[in-house]
């Protein structure tokens, strides 16, 4: 008996290709076959795959020198046609039945488009369809890109409410030090912001992926707040998934312990909404001692000293402590130009009601 239920699994470019950044198929195989062992037994499964850039490269030699979001598009129009068909037979040798869900940051902007990704994949898992969401690479330029495939999935696992999230990569999880250390030895279990991991966890990036483990580990404890158990563990071993769905699984990784307090779907979607903010808000010293404070605070105006940027009545925007160090960020209850009007003031209304509020 497996102890999740519903599952989201991120597959890494470094598990989906080879050295040379062609496509492993034998790889991608022995994955689908082990998705497939899980959804027969009655697991739901939402896989984010990377690898359609790696797999668009070695497809196609170009005559020119292209510049990184030229040959991006390219690779990715090319590589993704590739993947995706890949998918769609091997998981058709099983009788079932795949789609292609193709997003970008910006769809993840508004509620409404939040909540229309989730029931075009509600309605593909009621129906025994397995998602398969990716980037769409092809018409995402730098600044409106996700950080890379961690956080989408981190998104993803969120928004459909997951019981866990799997982080497959080419490594066995968080190192203590360096991977390739003997010395070293892999930290099994992280709870919440408990554990400063610094001094562990590298910024380089993964040879094809745009990720590295410093973005697997923050993206990993925002999701374990949020009430979702998140593992780092090795793509590339031997029937991995099932291993690490089963109760007292020994099975070397990373998890994450999630947070017991339950998180509202309305805070999910805001707690990943900073890159959609439209504007910063700065408190004074009392408004922020109380934010911080465990009892439920919403953000009033009479703490509020300025305000930044141009927003409209229900956009995200930043909180900001005086010093300019970020607090968190929520949805405003007033536009900018009302807002500045009203700063200092004990509206009746809050400027960010806490349940609309997300405090980092």
């Amino acid at each position: 008996m497996y102890q999740y239920k519903r599952i989201a699994v991120k597959i890494g470019s470094n598990v989906l290709t080879r050295k040379d950044g062609t496509l492993d198929v034998t790889r991608m195989s022995a994955l689908v076959d082990q998705i497939a062992e899980l959804h027969r037994k009655g697991v739901e499964i939402v896989l984010i795959s990377s690898g359609a850039v790696a797999s668009g490269r070695s497809e196609i030699k170009t005559n020119r020198k292209l510049d990184s979001v030229s040959a991006r598009q390219l690779y990715s129009a090319i590589g993704q046609a590739k993947l995706i068909n890949r998918y769609y037979e091997l998981f058709r040798d099983h009788g079932i039945a795949c789609g292609q869900v193709l997003t970008t940051k910006e769809s993840f902007a508004t509620r409404i488009h939040y909540l229309n990704q989730k029931h075009c994949m509600e309605v593909m898992l009621e129906n025994g369809v397995i998602p398969i969401v990716n980037e769409n690479d092809t018409i995402s330029v730098t600044e409106l890109m996700f950080t890379d495939n961690d956080e989408l999935s981190g998104l993803i696992a969120t928004m459909m409410g997951m019981d866990a999230l799997f982080i497959l990569s080419n490594i066995d999880g968080i190192y203590n030090g360096s991977p390739s250390d003997p010395s070293s030895s892999v930290i099994r279990e992280i709870e919440g912001n408990k554990q400063d991991l610094s001094e562990y966890v590298q910024a380089s990036k993964s040879q094809f992926g745009r990720g590295g483990m410093l973005t697997k580990c923050n993206i990993a404890r925002k999701v374990a707040d949020e009430g979702i158990t998140v593992i780092i563990a090795n793509g590339k071993k031997d029937n991995i998934l099932p291993l690490l769905l089963e109760k007292d699984s020994n099975t070397v990784c990373t998890r994450f312990i999630p947070s017991p307090k339950p998180v509202s779907n309305i805070k999910k979607w805001i707690a990943h909404s900073e890159g959609f903010a439209k504007g910063e808000i700065y408190v004074n010293e009392g408004a922020r001692t109380a934010l911080l404070q465990p009892k439920a605070t919403s953000v009033l105006l009479v703490g509020v000293t300025r305000i930044e940027g141009e927003f409209e009545k229900d956009d995200i925007v930043k909180i900001m402590d005086e010093t300019g160090s970020p607090l968190g960020v929520g949805r405003v209850n007033y536009s900018s130009t009302d807002a500045i009007t009203r700063i200092g003031q004990r509206a009746s209304k809050p400027l960010i009601h806490y349940d609309y509020l997300y405090l980092d």
